[in-house]
């Protein structure tokens, strides 16, 4: 399995920034092709050295907050790795700093404040900006009698972005997700039910007003078709139903949310116009064309019509969906090239990202940063028929 990152690199998060000088920074910071990042582990206390391998049998995986990367490998001695501002010398800048502190650590939530490492019997939380010899905060974890919790779940409540990071959630909701936006948070429950809360000003909570909610709601929208999946932007969510479907909600300024962008519009129109006048067709079409830029309520949006969505991730401004072929769709804000097609281009419609399928690889994860994406993909046997493609680690 190998990781491939595009998009803001502005701190080496994606590939060390090593050696380049100042004219080249800022070209340095656009990654717009997806390429394959170092997740080895490396101990920058010292020369760097490899202390720990990713290899096939380790489950890799990647969190990510707007200044830094890192990498979880969930072995018996799963430890982070840090990429990206701060982690280390500006020479080693983007090799991965291993954090000591992080060893046996099952899952981590990283944020440009914190770093929350969760254990089998307890949550640390870190200052990212201090170099502290223990945590900030730490709470003992109980043991979990209900349906399995993926962090930043833990028995009882959840664990936030900033203190205070504990916070408590009815046990009656019987949570077993939970993504964090910028200002809300998406909910999935045992059931497939959606509860949201938090800022509605951009329609993210998805109850059809712009109202905040300071407690879970159920988006009653939804209620009856049981979801498998959610995820959540800076002020836009998505969630997959148990058949593969894909509804989003929220603002749709950069086209997010995959529905006709009239801000997006007006600038590709603008761009189109430096050419050459628009004709009075183009005008009578955009014209005719209904732009969204709220959607308060959730709305269906066919990403391909031949396959199921299996995967969902949410940047600031941008989205990216695994399909059950194992392509990637990345639609929204691209200045940074965030959505992988070779381009700063932005798009208010789902497009595949052709260079996993140009170097045969199957996409089986994704983890958007606010401006980058991160991609997980596998060698695909070519000789087989599609229906029966067997999987063959890089």
């Amino acid at each position: 399995m190998n990781w491939f990152g595009f998009g803001f690199n502005g701190f080496g998060q994606i590939r060390a920034n090593e050696k380049c000088t100042d004219a080249e920074s800022a070209g340095d910071a656009n990654v717009t092709y997806p390429i394959s990042i170092d997740i080895v582990c490396r101990n920058l206390e010292e020369e760097p050295v490899q202390i720990c391998q990713h290899n096939s049998n380790v489950d890799t995986q990647i969190r990510t907050s707007w200044s830094r990367r890192a990498v979880l490998h969930s072995n018996s001695d799963g430890r982070l790795c840090l990429a990206g501002f701060g982690v280390g010398t500006p020479s080693q800048r983007g090799c991965g700093g291993c954090v000591e502190e992080s060893r046996g650590c099952q899952d981590a939530h990283i944020s440009e404040g914190y770093l929350a490492l969760s254990f089998t019997d307890r949550v640390e939380c870190w200052n990212s900006e201090r170099n502290e010899k223990k945590p900030g905060w730490s709470m003992g974890i109980p043991d979990n009698t209900g349906p399995s919790l993926a962090f930043p779940l833990v028995p009882g409540g959840y664990i936030a972005s900033n203190p205070p990071f504990y916070r408590t959630l009815s046990p009656q909701l019987l949570a077993v997700s939970l993504a964090l936006g910028t200002e809300h948070a998406v909910l999935l429950t045992a059931s497939g039910d959606i509860y949201t809360w938090g800022s509605g000003s951009h329609g993210q909570l998805g109850h059809g007003d712009l109202s905040p909610q300071e407690e879970p709601r159920a988006m009653e929208a939804l209620m009856g078709m049981p979801m498998s999946t959610v995820a959540a932007g800076g002020w836009h969510s998505v969630c997959t139903s148990a058949g593969g479907d894909l509804y989003v909600w929220g603002w749709n300024e950069s086209g997010q949310v995959g529905l006709p962008s009239r801000a997006l519009r007006g600038e590709q129109q603008k761009s189109q116009n430096t050419g050459g006048a628009s004709t009075c067709k183009d005008q009578e079409e955009s014209n005719d064309e209904v732009f969204i830029s709220i959607q308060a309520f959730p709305a269906l949006v066919d990403v391909t019509q031949s396959c199921e969505v299996s995967k969902i991730s949410c940047g600031s401004r941008h989205t990216a969906a695994v399909t059950s072929t194992g392509d990637l769709y990345t639609w929204g804000w691209g200045e940074y090239g965030q959505l992988g097609q070779g381009t700063v281009n932005s798009s208010d419609e789902p497009r595949r990202v052709e260079f996993f399928k140009d170097q045969g690889l199957r996409v089986v994860d994704v983890v958007c940063g606010p401006w980058n994406t991160f991609v997980s993909a596998i060698k695909e046997d070519p000789s087989l028929h599609p229906d029966t493609n067997i999987l063959i680690p890089l």
